[in-house]
């Protein structure tokens, strides 16, 4: 026998090498059956049992809507501001039950230095247009309200 045919004459690597694969796929395939969650891909990559559990869940935000119905005035102030298209609720924080019952539950006043850092602490990702400051240099102590309106921030 040549060389060349006793190099390709066994193939039981081969035989050894499939039998492995329909090992792997039909591990794979059993594992897939027992962790997959019934009706997986029923509305694409997503499990339909949680939109159910979503809407089961209290709702917490309110809207924008829901606070210009009673704060249109602080709506308007915004309006004409740089915060126009920042929501109520991106400060004030959840307020559905704020909304639902207003003379019972009180909206949270947030402490401006710190939500107001949350956007404005200078950091490279953001656009170059976007309003930053350098903590240590701006303003090391106090609020940002104390040189700032927080519905209508230019330096007031």
């Amino acid at each position: 026998m040549s060389h060349m045919g006793r190099r390709f004459s066994g193939h039981r690597h081969l035989i050894r090498m499939a039998i492995l694969f329909g090992i792997g796929t039909g591990s794979f395939l059993v594992a897939r059956a027992a962790f997959m969650p019934e009706g997986f891909g029923l509305y694409g990559h997503y499990r339909p049992g949680a939109l159910d559990e979503n809407r089961s869940r209290p709702t917490r935000y309110a809207g924008q809507r829901a606070c210009l119905e009673c704060h249109a005035d602080v709506g308007e102030t915004r309006a004409a501001g740089a915060h126009a298209g920042v929501s109520c609720e991106s400060c004030h924080g959840p307020l559905a039950r704020h909304a639902a019952d207003a003379p019972e539950s009180k909206a949270t006043i947030p402490g401006p230095r710190a939500v107001c850092l949350d956007c404005h602490t200078a950091n490279r990702s953001k656009p170059r247009t976007f309003p930053q400051v350098v903590v240590e240099e701006h303003a090391p102590e106090g609020d940002c309200t104390a040189c700032h309106r927080a519905h209508q921030p230019k330096v007031s």
